[in-house]
């Protein structure tokens, strides 16, 4: 006697269904954005459960709440499907997707071996230098600094671009106006869907605990991370507008916008690893639990190396640093569409689709 077993859901088909007991609850309506975009709809297509995962900040808090979790028959996981849900339309949508897959499957590991090959790159590159410049110069050219780093960044956004335009056919986009991109704003900004809902924060790390801690340590980090790119777009434009060339005194833009934003860096990073090692896996995507870490501490390596080669000026170490910064910025920017960078794109672009999706449902 041979038992005809159904084959198991995939992952959007079991976010359908959990979706679809979700909508006949709605007990969690008020929690993230998710909740309301959800009611809009009796039926999901693929590209409304794309839409709702790219909506989801993981807070756990509807998880916590929810009465139909395991044992319950109905066996609910939103954070978790949802999760998986948002993890494929990343490898989906990007160019390569295989590098994609590769990379949040085994982050630490392709993320180390970049960055040590690298390092090497540029300590090369040092070593061969004839003696003069002032500052990094002394080490790298500044023309030869701007010929490599300026295609390892372009190239990455523009992947990024042409992946973010596929997401938003996906999930029926329509037109973007000012006060879309202005509501989507504030809700990254204050990163209110980490909010959950009633302003005491989310569950991500204790489900008997609201805690403000996540949200926090993300906004450490994005707003350490534009201090940063601050810091390097002043310094650019005062070398080529106002003829300022490195290094610069404390008080210039790019000291006054890169110190701050590497220990905010710093600091974010080390509450985001924190978080995520006091977190259940099993309320998020397992499989890529190594490629996440890997992310958080390539940020992390970023502001911290940048910050050592800052006290270090003047000694012997410059050079070392220099190769290890520069490397590691090298390896956030060429791994940027295939590394967890991507969700702050992709949750933008899902917070402004919903901002127009709810100016039509008026």
């Amino acid at each position: 006697m041979s038992l005809d077993l159904a084959p198991p859901l995939t992952a959007t088909e079991d976010a359908r269904r959990q979706i679809e007991i979700c909508n006949a609850c709605r007990y969690c309506e008020g929690f993230c954005s998710v909740f309301p975009a959800m009611t809009r709809n009796k039926a999901f297509a693929d590209g409304d459960l794309t839409h709702l995962a790219n909506l989801c900040h993981n807070c756990r808090g509807c998880h916590y709440a929810c009465q139909y979790t395991p044992p319950h028959e109905f066996a609910l996981n939103i954070p978790a499907v949802l999760a998986e849900v948002r993890q494929d339309s990343w490898e989906r949508l990007a160019r390569p997707q295989a590098l994609a897959r590769m990379f949040h499957e085994r982050g630490v590991a392709m993320a180390g071996l970049l960055v040590v090959a690298l390092t090497l790159f540029f300590a090369l590159i040092a070593a061969a230098r004839p003696p003069g410049g002032e500052g990094f110069y002394a080490y790298m050219a500044h023309n030869l600094m701007i010929a490599i780093f300026i295609p390892a960044f372009v190239a990455p956004l523009a992947l990024i671009g042409l992946s973010l335009r596929d997401y938003w056919r996906e999930v029926g986009g329509g037109r973007i106006r000012l006060r879309h991109l202005l509501k989507a704003g504030d809700m990254a900004g204050r990163m209110r869907n980490l909010n959950g809902g009633h302003g005491d924060g989310c569950n991500f790390e204790d489900g008997d605990r609201f805690s403000q801690k996540r949200r926090i340590a993300h906004q450490l980090m994005m707003w350490g991370f534009l201090a940063c790119f601050a810091a390097t777009s002043s310094g650019t434009i005062l070398h080529y507008v106002f003829g300022w060339h490195a290094p610069y005194p404390i008080w210039a833009p790019p000291k006054l916008f890169g110190v701050p934003g590497g220990i905010a860096m710093v600091a974010g990073a080390a509450g985001l690893i924190a978080l995520k090692l006091r977190a259940d896996p099993d309320l998020g995507a397992r499989r890529v639990w190594g490629g996440e870490m890997a992310f958080i501490l390539l940020l992390g390596a970023v502001a911290a190396t940048g910050l050592a080669l800052w006290l270090a000026t003047g000694t012997g170490a410059v050079g070392p640093l220099l190769a290890v910064h520069l490397a590691t910025v090298m390896t956030l920017f060429l791994l940027m569409p295939f590394s967890k960078m991507i969700h702050g794109f992709f949750r933008f672009t899902a917070l402004l689709a919903e901002a127009g999706k709810q100016d039509t449902a008026r």
